[in-house]
């Protein structure tokens, strides 16, 4: 076995093909841990939780708290979530768990051959593709003769920026933008649409910008970016309503596409930069030696989602590897239709499954059901707490095809909502999961309640 990316995705796989006794190659050509690790989600909430945490003491009377953060604690604290980018600790575990470690790109450049610096390993079963995704760069006049920032740099600066333009309103954006806000930059959001995060149902976004607004993010929507140029702030960023913003630095976070650049995909006829089409199993399409997961497959950029289907393409190969017959993922609609995602602002947002737009394109009978998060649990969690949710119903069924929350600390909540999804349950049958008193999660019973149970 050869498994070309070691993030998350690649280490799942691969420590499930050599758990199931194949000799197990991973190939790495920066560290071992991937993007997750060192770049995206765990540098990101590192920065954005002692905001939080501030933030929720200030609801509560009675709790002693300060006027701002230590951003230099902050940033030290996250820097040891990374372990100062370091991939020591990752790389002991990886061979601790069987695994090969290579160090290089990892190329194709045959059936099961893959030249890792000039030398050229074969697989006798399979390899398997796990590079991720990398920042999707827009045709923005001027951006390539202006220094800016990527995610990377977002999450990985040693000092805060007087000021920060975001371009883009997705979760990379919102995300960035309400962390430097609170440690103490300058920020200003532009979103091309009417609020940020328009994947989501349209509340999500908008509680979100209100959020972003009270932490002095200067948010503007409705708007595109035109052109950079360089400025005396730093960067002037020019809008299509004819004004422009100027900040220190400018971060680019309109998106990602699939780490499929260099690669050698384009010999088994995909294209660079496409994402490589599979099965349930993680199969590429029309290649039967070759697996996916993960973002470059383009189906869920999510850590967890990628996470899953390495363990699905890890039990098809070992499997396929004893027994001939097919092996399908037991639940493939786990990274179609019940994908869980959480947006680690402040309010957050944790949705799982289709929104109410999605449901009714996708042909189905439904029936929304809007309630505010106001029960007991919300009230002692925090003053003035304010949040909504949302219950998306297959009448034909009976069952949820998505749910949404949105407030302060909703987070834990979106794995009920996932079982409940996945599992099909009526809400027939929701009515007699009792929610503890008193918690948030009591919601779930105004949600109920306003379905007509």
């Amino acid at each position: 076995m050869i498994v070309i990316g070691g993030g998350p995705v690649g280490e799942n796989a691969a420590a499930r093909t050599a758990a199931g006794g194949l000799r197990t190659a991973l190939v790495e050509f920066e560290r071992v841990g991937g993007e997750c690790s060192y770049w995206a989600c765990m540098p990101s909430k590192a920065l954005l939780r002692p905001g939080h945490a501030l933030a929720a003491a200030r609801r509560l009377p009675g709790v002693p708290v300060g006027d701002r953060l230590d951003a230099a604690a902050v940033l030290a604290r996250r820097n040891g979530f990374t372990s100062d980018w370091d991939d020591a600790g990752q790389v002991e575990w990886a061979e601790g768990a069987g695994l090969t470690v290579l160090r290089g790109r990892g190329r194709l450049v045959g059936e099961r051959r893959v030249d890792v610096g000039g030398r050229v390993l074969t697989a006798a079963r399979a390899v398997v593709v796990c590079t991720g995704s990398v920042p999707r760069v827009p045709p923005l006049p001027g951006l390539s003769d202006v220094p800016h920032w990527g995610s990377r740099e977002a999450t990985s600066a040693q000092e805060v920026p007087t000021s920060l333009v975001v371009l883009g309103g997705g979760v990379v954006g919102v995300e960035m933008a309400q962390a430097w806000a609170r440690l103490g930059s300058r920020v200003t959001l532009v979103a091309s649409g009417e609020r940020p995060l328009p994947k989501f149902e349209d509340f999500a976004g908008d509680l979100v910008a209100d959020g972003l607004r009270e932490d002095g993010v200067r948010v503007l929507t409705g708007v595109r970016a035109t052109g950079v140029s360089t400025a005396d702030a730093g960067i002037s960023l020019a809008l299509s309503d004819g004004s422009s913003v100027e900040g220190a630095h400018l971060l680019v976070a309109t998106g990602r596409q699939p780490a499929t650049f260099d690669l050698g995909v384009e010999e088994f006829g995909f294209g660079a930069g496409d994402p490589l089409p599979v099965d349930d199993t993680g199969r590429v399409s029309g290649v039967d030696w070759l697996y996916a997961a993960g973002d470059v497959t383009g189906r869920a950029l999510l850590t967890h989602q990628g996470k899953y289907q390495a363990r699905a393409v890890g039990t098809a190969i070992v499997t396929g590897a004893v027994d001939p017959e097919p092996w399908t993922a037991p639940v493939s609609t786990a990274d179609h239709t019940a994908v869980p995602q959480v947006v680690f602002t402040d309010p957050e947002v944790a949705s799982v499954g289709r929104t109410a737009a999605q449901a009714r394109e996708a042909g189905l009978d439904v029936r929304v059901v809007d309630v505010d998060i106001a029960v007991a649990g919300s009230s002692l969690h925090a003053d003035g707490y304010r949040g909504k949710a949302r219950m998306v119903v297959d009448e034909r069924t009976r069952t949820l095809v998505g749910v949404t929350f949105a407030g302060p600390d909703v987070a834990e909540m979106i794995h009920a909502a996932t079982v409940a999804v996945v599992g099909e349950v009526t809400v027939d049958r929701l009515w007699h999961a009792v929610p503890a008193y008193p918690t948030i999660s009591e919601v779930w019973l105004r949600l109920l309640e306003s379905y007509g149970l």
